[in-house]
This record gives structure tokens, sequence and C-alpha cells, in this order.
């Protein structure tokens, strides 16, 4: 009984974990993590999630988080965007997903960063080029936390056969 209850739960997770991968109020690879975790519990840290694999998972997990705050805004600083355009980018990704989910988030996130720099009086060209870089690294994160999730998933679904 327990099992099947964490079985479901786990999914659900994995679910919203994947979907949080996309959203970025939702922490995706976290959400994946817990799942796996659960299961593990469940199942007595047997293999293949013993607590050296699991340690390993929660590193990559934290990194992977770490790096989906830190690539957009390295991206934007690498191509030239002040404070002010990463904070158009997040205004715009906010926007975003509100208008047209999911793929506003990362289309958002490109624009806001450039209208905000021409607002503050970057040249066209100098704020593509910054909205570029923003825009490239959303998207970068965004790859990073779904390769992380679809694997925490591969790891829960390999647990249960």
């Amino acid at each position: 009984m327990l099992l099947t209850i964490v079985v479901i739960v786990g999914f659900i997770l994995l679910f919203i974990g994947l979907i949080g991968c996309i959203i970025p109020a939702i922490p995706g690879p976290p959400l994946s993590f817990l799942a796996l975790l659960l299961i593990a519990i469940v199942q007595g840290f047997a293999e293949p999630l013993t607590p050296k694999f699991m340690v390993l998972m929660a590193v990559i997990t934290i990194i992977v988080t770490v790096l989906d705050y830190v690539i957009p805004v390295a991206g934007a600083k690498k191509y030239g965007s002040s404070k002010w355009g990463i904070f158009g980018s997040i205004g715009g990704m906010i926007i975003g997903i509100l208008f047209f989910p999911p793929l506003g988030i990362i289309i958002g996130a490109f624009l806001g960063a450039v209208v905000v720099e021409m607002m503050v009086g970057k040249e066209g060209k100098d704020a593509l080029r910054a909205g570029w870089g923003v825009f490239m690294g959303t998207l970068l994160g965004t790859i990073l936390k779904l390769t992380v999730s679809f694997m925490l998933t591969y790891y829960f679904i390999h647990a249960l056969v």
C-alpha cells in the first residue's frame, strides 16, 4: 500500500518537475529528485538507489538548480547586457508565461531584455545582442534542467522495474 502511494505521489512530482523545467516558478529538478528520494526510502536504498548514488543525484540537482540562475545572467553579461536588461528579461519571462506558455518564457526573456536595454539607451544592435545572450542562457538552463529531470525520471522508473 505504501509503495503504491509513493509511486503515485512520485509520478505526480515527476510530472510537475518536468513542467517546472519550463515554468520558472516551479523548481523542476528538485521536485524530480524528491520523487526519486521517496522511492529510494521506501525501497530501503536498494540498488540502484544506494545512498552514494542518491548523494550524487542530490549534488547534480543542486548544481543544475544553481546553474539555472547563473547561466542566463552570465549569458546576458557576456553579450553586453546591463542589470536593467537582466531585470527586463525576468519581467519578459513573467509576461511571456502568462500570455503564451511555454515558449513565452524564452521569447519573453529575449524581448524583455531588448526592450529594456533600448529604454536605457542602448542602440538596436547592442540591445539585440544582449537579448540574444539572455535567450541563449535561458535556453541552456532549460535544457540542463530537462536533462536532469528526465534522468531522474528514468531512475525512478528503473527502480520500479
